[in-house]
């Protein structure tokens, strides 16, 4: 007897059913119109990277969950083989950043300067499955290359919150940050530039463990109890302050460069100037973001209905030069599209319609001329707008119309070989 296959589909991964796919598409319309009306161009990368790219320490954590491919045909050479690398040569790509430095220093001279790319795909992931979270999922992204001045960042903001709105969320936080400010913070309190790392892996935790788990974890690792004091101090001293950020900049002094002061102010100045009042901009001196490309300002997507982050990024000037030996300027924002969906779903979002969606019902006698002259009738009502679903009748034609009125059918005609009755 033949082996019965599995009908599931493998761990971390999902089937789209109809009426989630329709809120999926209608959503990737949406931030693909919005997008492009900032003036950003779509992008298409391969699914599969080389892995030494896919290695090249851009990743962080996302490095260790890499879904590997083995070499193929005379390459792969298993009674050879000593240690992994000697297996596989390539990988599913983990994000869509990495793919997209490697096009740009492709194509650099086929494209326009600044470069504002636009890229949507799927990307793999082998990690733990959680609510809102798969090993395959689509990701989001937008990100300006050449442009060195803020007006990146700025772009970037008003562009995926312009998104975030026309999709209906209402009540977010756009929570900014910079990695120079991070490492001011740290170096004016005594923290060694070496241990700047092992010190924002914990400050990150800050949300979830509070200031007393912070300051054990550092101590824990080591760290000078009285550096440790005033680090937590400055902190704290940050939130009864009236105004955080003038306050920090004052205490840091000769710490933090003008430059890094100046610019971060243009950036919440103006997009607080330009935003709708759907949305709030916060700054947050305890945002690290995990990658650790990041080189200036960083942002992140806190939203209140989902108890935690639905995307971020910023600016990561360092990483084309990897691929082209010549620094670039680079600065992306990513949505999180998984998480969109989820709170969609979760809130019976209804995607808006045009025109009506009429469900024509077809009595199984009907053949020939009948049958024409009803597909004929579907094809003028398709033309003003309709969408019109062409079905046989069932026998059971109430349990029938049900369903089709769960998938929004809201206008019925029955076809039958003598008559038509509405």
């Amino acid at each position: 007897m033949a082996q019965t296959l599995s009908k599931k589909p493998v761990a971390g991964m999902k089937d789209i059913l109809p009426e989630e796919m329709e809120i999926r598409d209608y959503v990737i319309g949406v931030i693909k119109d919005t997008y492009m009306s900032f003036g950003f161009n779509s992008i298409e990368t391969p699914c599969v990277e080389n892995l030494a790219n896919l290695n090249c320490k851009a990743g962080g954590e996302n490095e260790k969950l890499i879904f590997k491919i083995l070499k193929r045909g005379e390459k792969l050479r298993l009674d050879e083989a000593k240690e992994e690398d000697d297996l596989v040569d390539g990988g599913l790509r983990y994000d869509l950043t990495v793919p997209l430095v490697r096009y740009y220093s492709n194509h650099t001279n086929e494209l326009p300067s600044p470069f504002k790319a636009l890229q949507m795909g799927n990307v793999w992931r082998a990690e733990r499955p959680q609510r809102g979270r798969y090993r395959q999922f689509m990701q989001c992204d937008i990100d300006i290359l050449g442009e060195e001045s803020n007006l990146a960042e700025i772009e970037l903001i008003l562009a995926a919150t312009t998104t975030l709105g026309r999709l209906g969320f209402r009540d977010f936080q756009i929570r900014i940050n910079d990695r120079r400010i991070l490492k001011a913070m740290a170096a004016h309190c005594g923290f060694m530039q070496d241990d700047y790392d092992a010190v924002f892996i914990i400050l990150d935790k800050m949300d979830k463990i509070g200031a007393e788990g912070v300051e054990e974890e550092l101590l824990k690792s080591g760290f000078d109890k009285g550096v440790v004091d005033r680090y937590l101090a400055l902190f704290a001293d940050m939130d009864k302050a009236p105004d955080a950020v003038s306050y920090l900049f004052d205490e840091l002094g000769n710490s933090l460069e003008q430059e890094v002061k100046t610019n971060f102010l243009e950036i919440t100045e103006s997009v607080n100037a330009a935003k709708g009042d759907f949305f709030d901009l916060v700054f947050d001196p305890t945002l690290v973001r995990g990658m650790s490309y990041y080189t200036g300002p960083i942002f992140e997507i806190a939203m209140p209905q989902f108890g935690g982050s639905c995307g971020g990024g910023g600016r990561y000037d360092g990483m084309v030069g990897r691929f082209t030996g010549h620094d670039v300027p680079a600065c992306g924002f990513s949505i999180g599209f998984e998480r969109i969906i989820l709170l969609l779903l979760e809130n019976g979002f209804k995607v808006p319609k045009s025109g009506k969606k009429t469900a024509y019902l077809v009595e199984k006698g009907i053949s020939g001329g009948r049958l024409c002259e009803v597909m004929e009738q579907a094809r003028q009502q398709r033309e003003q707008g309709d969408s019109v679903f062409v079905a046989r009748m069932n026998k059971n034609k109430k349990f029938q119309k049900e369903q089709l009125a769960a998938q929004g059918y809201e206008e019925f005609k029955e076809f039958y070989r003598e008559e038509l009755k509405h």
